[in-house]
């Protein structure tokens, strides 16, 4: 197949705004079809715990797709333990996400999980950074954009306030940083970690910083177009940061995948990447921490 896309970051499709009114199952058929019309054929699915619904329920839905998504459960490490890992993992998780934590990610509260992930061979994939929010206010904003406007406005509404704020006003940045994946490989220094959206803005170097040390240490591209835009002007693909530690994710809506390939695809121009390390980014380096391919060392 030519141009194989694996993605690691792809959430379980939810209607914030009024859950319960959504078909899930055409939902996660609809998801599926914009991946795949993308060039994407496989997804790492986060789903169940804080994002919606339940980790058999989700399950459920996932398996209409069984040789497309691989489900990984949205967990808060504050509630589960590694016993509870084993379980999600014997109900047919492979992976894990964290998000929102109350405490920073290598607090050694949270180390029975990654003990557990780590026997497991279960990737964790941990938001780096600040949490967005619906309005990118580097892009745009309400006094002069109307669609911004509309979305400020609906955004007041307690109802979609309280969802979208799921985790309370105690989520914090700076228990989310690229310096916390350092403690937590050398710990478990074979749990294969992937920080989200390169870090984060604001945590460029710290990102580059680990990645040069830690060999099961590696960051998304998802984000949107700024991270996208950072990628090549920060010059942190193939430079900043070695292509081997370089995964793509989605972490958008439906209407949004292609064209973010698209992006990828011309951040693979801009910066002179060759076929093979385009294709480590693209594929084979997710593929290798899903183990569904054995890394090559060179001879």
């Amino acid at each position: 197949m030519a141009n194989p896309i694996f993605d690691v970051h792809c959430h379980f499709p939810r209607n914030w705004q009024d859950p319960d009114s959504q078909d899930n199952a055409k939902a996660i058929d609809e998801r599926a079809d914009a991946l795949r019309a993308a060039g994407v054929v496989k997804a790492s699915l986060l789903a169940g715990g804080r994002f919606g619904l339940g980790y058999e329920e989700s399950l459920e839905y996932a398996r209409r797709h069984e040789d497309f998504f691989l489900p990984s459960a949205v967990v808060d490490p504050e509630d589960i333990d590694g016993r509870a890992v084993q379980q999600l993992f014997e109900m047919g998780y492979v992976g894990l996400k964290m998000i929102g934590v109350k405490r920073a990610y290598d607090d050694l509260k949270y180390f029975s999980v990654y003990e557990m992930a780590e026997r497991l061979g279960m990737p964790i994939l941990l938001h780096m950074g600040v949490i967005g929010g619906p309005i990118d206010y580097a892009i745009t904003h309400p006094r002069r954009d109307k669609d911004a406007a509309k979305t400020y406005l609906a955004s007041q509404e307690r109802r979609i306030k309280e969802q979208i704020l799921s985790f309370g006003r105690n989520a914090s940045a700076t228990r989310m940083r690229p310096f916390h994946m350092d403690t937590i490989a050398n710990n478990f220094p074979d749990l294969r970690l992937i920080g989200a959206h390169l870090g984060g803005t604001g945590n460029y170097d710290e990102s580059a910083s680990v990645a040069r040390w830690r060999p099961n240490v590696f960051f998304d591209m998802s984000g949107g177009d700024t991270i996208e835009r950072h990628a090549v002007e920060r010059r942190l693909i193939g430079y900043e940061i070695g292509v081997e530690k370089l995964v793509w994710g989605s972490d958008c809506g439906n209407d949004e995948i292609s064209s973010h390939v698209d992006n990828l695809e011309e951040i693979f121009t801009k910066v002179g990447l060759t076929d093979d390390e385009a294709h480590r980014i693209r594929w084979s380096n997710a593929a290798e921490i899903f183990g569904l391919e054995e890394p090559v060392l060179a001879q």
